[in-house]
């Protein structure tokens, strides 16, 4: 919990948390509070998992956090028994009589969800859609009749009752993305879903600026790049935030200037964004279309006067 605990501080301090987003998180502890999960839903890149790990801060709770796998299953969320116990006695008080007694007992480890439902936890589900459905049907039972089913624990109770500080956030990308599962409608019907989409231009390079501590021009510059290119792909695809970032932190390092006439920025930009802007094109040839298209729209790069 301890490293956890870093994670959040770390992650809350770099959120920059504009009136917009300050709105947000008002509303969704309020929403806590009443009884209901939030669940974050919308592009990768857009801040989801950013935004979960401030609204739990925002509860002074201890906080759990679990990643959606498709591999993911009941074991892992209740627990599991881990191995075996064995204690030994012997006897051999009287000389003449030996007593051995001998006692093996299984050792059961718990879940992090049976962990942080039994302690009151805030759990963060990240990407939760990543998980199989029928994984994810026993959050059914616990948002509806507040118990956790002890699903094949072999333990002696058959579910333990819901603590009353605990809540769930969840967060999840598009249901076309990749390695997502459609997600069952009775589960949704328990959440309130809150789209999370990218940010303007403005706000953007208010981010890259106060994360990296460059000019907000040279910043804006950075993410009006970005979201150019992003309008020429798929909807919900194409580089996001942090392809702002990257660029804006390597170019300082590597100092490069931010100008579409600088060869060196050129190739930073196609070497940061290539891939991602060729995974939303349709076109034969992706890669080489991304790269032209890239390189055209970096040159346009120019740093205003602030």
């Amino acid at each position: 919990m301890t490293v956890l605990k870093e994670k959040i501080k770390k992650n809350t301090k770099g959120l920059v948390q504009d009136d917009e987003t300050k709105d947000l998180l008002s509303r969704s502890l309020q929403y806590l509070k009443a009884g209901y999960p939030i669940h974050f839903t919308g592009p990768t890149g857009a801040g989801k998992t950013s935004l979960a790990l401030a609204l739990a801060k925002k509860r002074k709770k201890p906080v759990m956090l679990i990643h959606g796998n498709h591999e993911l299953n009941n074991s892992d969320l209740i627990g599991d028994f881990t191995g075996y116990t064995s204690q030994k006695h012997v006897d051999n008080y009287i000389r003449s009589v030996y007593k051995k007694e001998e006692k093996v007992t299984e050792s059961w480890h718990d879940g992090r969800l049976l962990e942080a439902v039994k302690n009151g936890y805030t759990l963060i589900y990240d990407e939760f859609t990543r998980s199989q459905p029928n994984t994810n049907n026993i959050f059914l039972s616990i948002l509806e009749e507040n118990i956790l089913p002890l699903y094949g624990s072999k333990l002696t109770e058959p579910f333990v009752r819901v603590h009353p500080d605990f809540c769930v956030i969840f967060t999840s990308n598009p249901a076309e993305y990749a390695g997502v599962f459609q997600t069952q409608d009775a589960l949704l019907d328990r959440l309130i879903t809150i789209h999370v989409d990218y940010k303007d231009v403005d706000r953007e390079a208010a981010i890259v600026s106060e994360k990296l501590g460059i000019a907000k021009n040279e910043a804006k510059a950075i993410t009006q790049l970005v979201a150019d290119l992003r309008k020429e792909c798929k909807e919900d695809t194409g580089p996001s935030l942090r392809a702002s970032l990257m660029i804006a932190k390597l170019a300082a390092e590597a100092d490069i200037a931010i100008d579409g006439k600088d060869e060196d920025f050129q190739k930073l930009c196609t070497d940061i964004l290539g891939h991602q802007v060729s995974r939303c094109l349709e076109a034969d040839q992706p890669l080489n279309a991304a790269k032209d298209l890239i390189i055209k729209a970096s040159k346009k790069v120019k740093v205003t006067e602030e």
